[in-house]
């Protein structure tokens, strides 16, 4: 099977490797030349274009940050549409509003291409080791016959239903990561000001009904300071914007999502966009006057 491949960043370049490892033919294409000769170097074919990758594969890939990248990749000048042959399949792995998902999925079948939404998650580590969870919205039998390539990249695919309804379930999981990663700030920087440390509050209630993969994830990586980006608050800042955006069009309440949006926008603005979302609790620290480290 042949696959095309747009959009080689800190999550679409280990996901293209995992591809070429589990023996998929890969052909590739990103403005970044350096991203695309580590591919190549693992085996992958270049394209000069979305219009010249979508030319020589049966179904290609998108990874690519928003909605607008979605429809330049795909619909824009030498985009994929242009090269693509009727009955071409277009997977778009990015996270997108939901709806506009549907658009771009109306405007693909003008073309003859059919399109499925598969957003991720489990940030670049899971990218890496392969064990990502993907969720998929679009036509079922479509689904089922691309589940085994998708596997190659994750540990888990689960089908959600209709074109679109990948994304809502990844806004879905963004909005609960969000305030799953500020209730864990917020009661590390509570311990830490009545004078208990920290890290032994974590170790004493992970194990019970407040543990989470989230807590495990981040609690150690606030206690030791390391924000390096396995999902930058730039990047979760969008997703939320799109889940507000979504849930307003339907008149779904979302308090704490907003709450969180307001959060991420005063990290922001403290020059933490590119930090990873584990640096929410930096604003903790700035409201509560304590440094969340071990010790009291």
């Amino acid at each position: 099977m042949k696959i095309g491949f747009v959009g080689l960043g800190i999550m679409g370049k280990p996901m293209a490797k995992n591809l070429i490892k589990a023996g998929y033919e890969l052909i590739v294409y990103d403005f970044n030349r350096e991203a695309v000769e580590d591919l190549v170097s693992c085996g992958a074919k270049a394209g000069i274009s979305g219009k010249d990758v979508a030319s020589q594969a049966e179904a290609v890939i998108t990874m690519v940050p928003n909605s607008p990248h979605v429809r330049a990749a795909v619909l824009g000048e030498n985009g994929i549409a242009e090269g693509a042959k009727p009955g071409t399949v277009l997977i778009d792995m990015s996270s997108i509003d939901p709806t506009e998902s549907k658009k771009i999925g109306e405007e693909c079948a003008k073309y003859g291409i059919e399109m499925l939404d598969a957003p991720v998650s489990g940030g670049e580590p899971k990218a890496i080791d392969g064990t990502l969870s993907v969720m998929v919205g679009g036509r079922k039998e479509l689904f089922d016959q691309y589940y085994d390539m998708l596997m190659a990249m994750a540990g888990s695919v689960v089908y959600v239903g209709e074109l679109g309804s990948g994304n809502v379930a990844k806004l879905a999981n963004q909005m609960v990561v969000a305030i799953n990663i500020a209730a864990v700030s917020e009661a590390l920087a509570f311990a830490k000001k009545a004078g208990t440390d920290p890290e032994l509050v974590y170790q004493a209630i992970r194990g019970g009904l407040a543990g989470s993969t989230v807590m495990d994830a981040k609690a150690p990586m606030m206690l030791s300071r390391n924000f390096k980006p396995g999902f930058r608050i730039e990047l979760h800042i969008k997703d939320l914007n799109n889940a507000l955006n979504a849930a307003h069009a339907i008149s779904s309440p979302a308090p704490l999502t907003a709450q969180m949006m307001e959060i991420m926008q005063f990290l922001k603005s403290e020059g933490c966009d590119r930090e990873d979302h584990s640096s929410i609790v930096k604003y903790y620290e700035k409201i509560s006057g304590v440094t969340v480290t071990p010790g009291k």
